[in-house]
């Protein structure tokens, strides 16, 4: 083998090891093997367009060009010319299946599922560093840069895995990296045609040819191969002697010495293991338990608490841990007057599960769980020790449900001091913004339980904000200022904020991360899964204790005691649960069509077909009238075909706004202006997704349309309304809808560019669904048809088969 091809084979061996550190990210690793034979194609081209030999340049453009009709070939064959050849659909494909890689990257926790996305990243990402490193130490022979996009391979992959075998993906990069040095350097050695200083077989001159292939490797050959040993393991034994950061809530906590020993709890930032948890595809159960409660929607399960917030973000305190006393102390702050009801709970994790907190309600006053547990007095926590964790136990709990008045909370006396100055601090680079905002918000209120209930009902009523799991995960103080302004997040940014804001108003505060109650199964056990995973703020009161609050919009239950109403009647009656998970179904039918069944199937201009004239015109003489009042009629379809679409839209969107709905029905009209929202987004590039509630649907028009905040509160209650229709018992009238969509419409169309306007106005992509209310009319008549023919056959025959209708 000459030592181009070595050094080609060897390249591509390079990008192979440090592709592999991408292996524990996806499940299956199948996508791997398609990344081999592409590589190798595509390092099989440049072999031989050197060989020929072509300009390096030429070289490198041929080799991408090859790349992109294998990757054409491999994911978006349907689309393109030929089944090769990449045209605009083929090019949009690629657009849509990047773009939707990118958005399963950060929504899969790892391993990740394969999805087309992430396949066409990971495929696509090998062959470009592939490419790269061939162009680099093969057709420009120059190795040792060709280790940066292999570095930056590599460094993808250990930046994204979690895994704690990252050292041998590490060796196994960076032995494929000195293979291909070493391959460089043999290769310039042979040039040379001798060297110096070699024991043995020497050549005439007195060296020894380096093509020798009897005798023992060149020295520098040698030497070179001593010192990358030497340093490859100097980077795998330096880090292993250095401290290292704990990896995250599944990580290791407890730095407990056993039993009777005291111990520490490690701080740690639950963020991205609760972000991932949300964002599975799959709500895999975590636990299932049965309680003696009949009402299990107080009944939150609580991991840890978050304690501590020094501006980068919030985590648990440090705490000394002890043995778990036979039964717990009683809770901080909890006075004797409160109504309390002890209850008794059986749970059991799922054997996947593992992780070091245990799940418990609050506040437990007994646990009965074997195994190594500890406990943490001030979070009333019990963390595992020495590798105990949660993994397949099952346990019992006792607690307490704590159900204060609004008025034992209105009349709560002043917190301790040392409580006060603990879990009121705030970082000196918390924004202006947040303190302002808190202020703003609970004005006019007269104590801290009045302020509590108006930031809850700021953050899940009147202030704007809507819930998304897709949001940039963060918890420090920009974080937080950046939720404010942008009104999107998800439970932790809802939590956090909440938490920071009444710390700043004097109110004792911290956060808790856990599970929402669940769902009830029909064998009166309820499930808790990957997707009731939640954060929501706790805050003190004195004589009640550690109080929760749900900020949170369409998630978990509101507590009795924070509803306004019930703070000066007393009355404490539970009003409708709000379900955990809603799920909003946006099914769209496609308006009725707006011609006959005499139509023409499949037209788009969906008119009669002219009826043929018996006769034609005469040899040399004038057209008569049917024919003249044809090619008119022809004529007219021709140039009315291309404004048909603007017309049908005009029509369908008069209809829709029109208001009153059939029979004056409220929820049809506002499910019709939802339509047209919808449709509206549509025409200006956002494309339906009926997977998506109508709360997430509206977000995600004000914000790939980028509407301004006018536009985007009108969208919002659009929104709102359409969930009263199709959710509440008794939906409440909405009105204005219709100048609402106007005026959202409106919005898209300023943002819009040029040809996105006229392309919205003259060929709305929604005029689609008349070609499909015209296909399902047609369809449907032929299938009438297809089942009609046989019974007329046989009613035909049974008729000729009677006996007055038999010839003789």
């Amino acid at each position: 083998m000459s030592g181009r091809r070595r050094l080609a084979l060897c390249a591509a061996v390079a990008t192979l090891c440090a592709a592999c550190a991408l292996l524990p990210l996806v499940d299956p690793v199948s996508w791997i093997f398609e990344a081999v034979i592409l590589l190798g194609i595509v390092t099989g081209v440049g072999a031989l367009a050197r060989r020929v030999p072509l300009a390096r340049p030429l070289t490198i453009g041929a080799q991408a060009l090859t790349g992109v009709l294998l990757m054409t070939l491999f994911f978006t064959r349907a689309q393109a010319i030929g089944g090769l050849l990449p045209g605009p659909d083929a090019l949009a494909a690629f657009g849509r299946l990047m773009q939707a890689g990118v958005q399963d990257v950060g929504r899969y926790a790892i391993p990740a599922p394969v999805t087309p996305g992430i396949r066409l990243l990971l495929v696509g990402g090998v062959l470009v560093i592939g490419l790269a490193v061939d162009a680099l130490a093969v057709t420009y022979r120059n190795a040792a840069p060709a280790g940066l996009p292999l570095l930056a391979l590599y460094s993808v992959a250990a930046g994204l895995s979690q895994g704690g075998s990252g050292w041998l993906w590490f060796l196994i990069a960076a032995a494929g990296y000195l293979l291909l040095l070493l391959a460089e350097g043999r290769d310039r050695l042979s040039q040379w045609g001798r060297v110096f200083g070699a024991a043995g077989g020497t050549a005439p001159g007195g060296g020894r040819s380096v093509a020798d292939p009897g005798g023992p490797a060149p020295a520098p050959l040698r030497t070179g191969s001593r010192i990358g040993a030497l340093v490859l393991g100097i980077a795998l034994v330096v880090p292993a002697a250095l401290p290292s950061l704990g990896g995250g809530l599944l990580g290791r906590t407890s730095d407990g010495k056993g039993p009777g020993g005291g111990g520490t709890i490690s701080a740690v930032n639950p963020l991205v293991s609760l972000q991932n948890s949300l964002n599975q595809p799959e709500d895999k159960e975590v636990l299932n338990y049965r309680t003696t409660t009949t009402d299990t929607r107080d009944l939150y399960l609580r991991i840890v608490a978050l304690d501590q917030f020094d501006g980068t973000a919030w985590k648990p305190s440090e705490r000394t841990v002890t043995d778990v006393p036979d039964r717990l102390p009683q809770p901080p702050g909890l006075g004797p007057g409160v109504d309390v009801e002890r209850i008794n709970t059986s749970l059991s994790t799922a054997g996947w599960y593992a992780q070091n907190w245990l799940p418990l309600p609050y506040p437990a006053s007994r646990v009965d769980i074997a195994g190594r547990w500890r406990f943490e007095p001030q979070g009333r926590t019990l963390v595992g020790d020495r590798g105990q964790n949660t993994r397949g136990v099952q346990y019992q709990v006792e607690s307490l449900q704590v159900r204060p008045t609004p008025r034992q909370l209105a009349d709560a006396p002043a917190p301790p001091q040392r409580l006060l100055r603990e879990y009121t601090e705030v970082p000196d680079s918390l924004p202006p913004v947040v303190r302002a905002t808190a202020r703003k918000v609970t004005h006019g209120t007269r104590n801290a339980y009045e302020k509590a209930v108006k930031l809850q009902e700021w953050f899940a009523l009147y202030g704007g904000f809507s819930y998304n799991t897709e949001v940039r995960a963060g918890s420090g103080t920009e974080a937080i200022a950046r939720f404010l302004e942008q009104k999107e997040g998800f439970c932790v940014h809802f939590s956090f904020s909440m938490a920071a804001m009444a710390r700043t108003l004097g109110i004792p505060a911290r956060v808790a991360v856990g599970f929402t109650p669940g769902t009830k199964q029909p064998d009166g056990t309820t499930s808790v899964g990957l997707k009731d995973a939640h954060a929501w703020p706790e805050l003190y009161f004195e004589g009640v204790g550690w109080t929760r609050f749900e900020p949170t919009p369409s998630r978990g239950s509101v507590p009795d005691y924070s509803y306004p109403d019930t703070a000066d009647s007393g009355d404490t009656a539970r009003p409708a649960p709000e379900p955990s998970r809603p799920s909003a179904p946006s099914a769209e039918p496609s308006p009725d069509p707006t011609c006959g069944p005499g139509a023409r199937p499949g037209s788009a201009a969906c008119v009669p077909v002219p009826a043929e004239s018996g006769a034609g015109p005469s040899d040399g003489g004038p057209p008569s009238a049917w024919t003249v009042a044809g090619i008119a009629l022809a004529a007219l379809l021709v140039l009315l075909l291309p404004v048909l679409p603007l017309l049908w839209r005009i029509r369908t969107r008069s209809r829709r706004l029109a208001g009153g709905g059939p029979g004056g029905d409220e929820a049809a009209a506002t499910l019709a202006a939802w339509r047209e929202l919808l449709d509206t987004g549509w025409d200006y590039g956002i494309l339906p997704d009926d997977s998506l509630t109508p709360r997430k649907a509206a977000a995600r028009i004000v914000r790939v349309g980028q509407l301004p905040p006018e536009d985007a509160d009108a969208t919002r209650r659009v929104a709102a309304a359409v969930e009263q229709a199709l959710y509440a018992p008794q939906p409440r009238p909405a009105s204005g809808l219709a100048a609402d969509v106007t005026r959202i419409r409106a919005g898209l169309h300023a943002k819009a560019t040029r040809g996105l306007r006229l392309r919205a106005r003259l060929a709305p992509r929604s005029a689609v669904r008349l070609l499909w209310a015209v296909s399902a009319r047609w369809t449907g008549l032929v299938a009438r048809c297809a089942t009609r023919r046989p019974v007329i056959a046989i009613r035909r025959a049974a008729a000729a088969l009677r006996p007055g209708r038999q010839r003789a």
